[in-house]
């Protein structure tokens, strides 16, 4: 199946081609046409397979209606608002839209925090057709009252379950009291929790559940790896990988932005060229670190899971998970930083004895078993070594079982010594000295 069977806007599917597109993936398959019919849609998919475009490109074609050019704003109002839970993410799909509708005269704006709101205020005068938002942002453009969210007809929730782990519930619920009950919704994301199921009965209908592969599968193109260390020597195992496996470009995942801060200090005094990217940095340093990572400036980029969803570098070979995440769910979206769009990938782990119970979460949630390896030189002390074989000079002292003297006499054989008398005679090297007595 090609994209043109799938009833797309010959605009659309112009730069489709220009981007170099030729077969869509199995999420696109299923959710582009339904979202074309106006379904509701409730989707599942592994993060790398194409989420983004499965919503974007139909979501367009629907748009293409009302695409003009005039420059009153009351031509322009919202009618389209995608819901991210992170700036990153929020800035891809933006990115996507403005791909794809090149050709179109419809307008989009891009709306998050730790930016000047002054910029986004003066884009949504003008007017825009798509919005891509994360909560917080959009909820401050409400209450200045730059943005009116009364003519939406599309809601997409991207990545809704990392919305709610976010704490974002509340936003979500006074942002969809703002929006029509008549609209079309749709839900991507790579895992759904119960309490996802339950929000989307709440505020959709009877949305068509989409999933191309198991709730919360890993990519079996991506080679997962866990090494058992020792907490402390987890910096010298990465620094060792770095080296053997000679890598040009990796993202190593912290729980923590001190740690991640920590780690990248560490790596620099190493020589290894490295950046840190988290919720602490500014905005604009971290579109610059990530633009740079991209470019192949910074070698190791040291992230939160902040980054875990959202970024979508290309061609990514390696992710190390320096930490084992808290929530099993992360460790999907982690790996899923590579191994993108049918390519492979190298997904490594290093974990210390107090994450044991973590990887226990990880195989129950993928249903997989990852069974961990120990490198040379890094066995941890918290497992038990193997016991080397006995050496040859070991085995030729080591004395037989000797035979119960009892157990003959009741046979009526007379008991012998098991060694011949040469086996029983001592080198006259390990004799003690003589002394005369004299």
């Amino acid at each position: 199946m090609s994209f043109a069977e799938l009833g797309l806007s010959p605009l659309i599917l112009r730069a489709v081609e220009e981007l170099g597109y030729r077969e869509p993936t199995p999420i696109q398959r299923q959710a582009i046409p339904v979202v074309l019919a106006g379904g509701d849609i409730l989707a599942a998919a592994q993060t790398g397979t194409g989420k983004t475009a499965a919503f974007t490109l139909p979501v367009l074609t629907r748009l293409m209606g009302y695409a003009n050019s005039s420059a009153s704003p009351a031509m322009h109002p919202v009618r389209v608002l995608v819901l991210t839970p992170t700036r990153e993410l929020a800035d891809q799909v933006a990115d996507s839209v403005r791909q794809y509708s090149q050709h179109s005269q419809l307008r989009y704006a891009v709306l998050f925090g730790g930016v000047s709101i002054d910029p986004q205020k003066e884009q949504l005068r003008r007017g825009i057709e798509i919005v891509v938002a994360t909560p917080g942002r959009l909820l401050d453009h409400v209450e200045q009252k730059t943005i009116q969210l009364n003519r939406v007809e599309i809601l997409v929730m991207d990545e809704a379950d990392r919305m709610l782990d976010m704490g974002f519930l509340p936003d979500i619920r006074r942002i969809l009291t703002l929006l029509p009950k008549t609209r079309q919704t749709l839900l991507f994301s790579a895992t759904f929790s119960p309490e996802i199921k339950k929000l989307a009965a709440e505020f959709m209908k009877e949305p068509q559940l989409i999933e191309v592969a198991r709730q919360n599968a890993t990519n079996a193109k991506i080679e997962q790896t866990i090494y058992a260390v020792d907490s402390h020597r987890k910096r010298a195992l990465l620094v060792r990988l770095l080296q053997q496996r000679d890598m040009s470009q990796v993202i190593v995942f912290c729980r923590t932005k001190q740690g991640a801060d920590q780690l990248t200090r560490e790596l620099k005094r190493e020589n290894i060229s490295v950046a840190a990217i988290h919720g602490d940095k500014a905005q604009q340093a971290r579109i610059e670190t990530l633009a740079a990572f991209k470019a192949g400036e910074v070698r190791v980029l040291v992230a939160t899971d902040v980054a875990a969803r959202g970024l979508d570098i290309s061609d990514l070979p390696f992710v190390i998970n320096f930490e084992l995440p808290k929530a099993p769910e992360d460790y999907v979206h982690r790996i899923g930083r590579t191994g993108r769009a049918g390519s492979s990938g190298v997904a490594i782990s290093l974990m210390a004895e107090d994450e044991q119970k973590a990887l226990a979460n990880i195989e129950k949630l993928t249903r997989q078993t990852l069974k961990p390896e120990m490198m040379t030189g890094f066995w941890p002390s918290w497992m038990e070594h193997p016991k080397p074989p006995p050496s040859t000079f070991h085995q030729a002292f080591v004395t037989p079982a000797r035979p119960s003297p009892l157990a003959h006499l009741m046979s009526g054989k007379a008991w012998r010594h098991p060694l011949s008398q040469a086996q029983r005679e001592i080198p006259a090297l390990l004799m003690p000295p003589r002394y005369n007595k004299h």
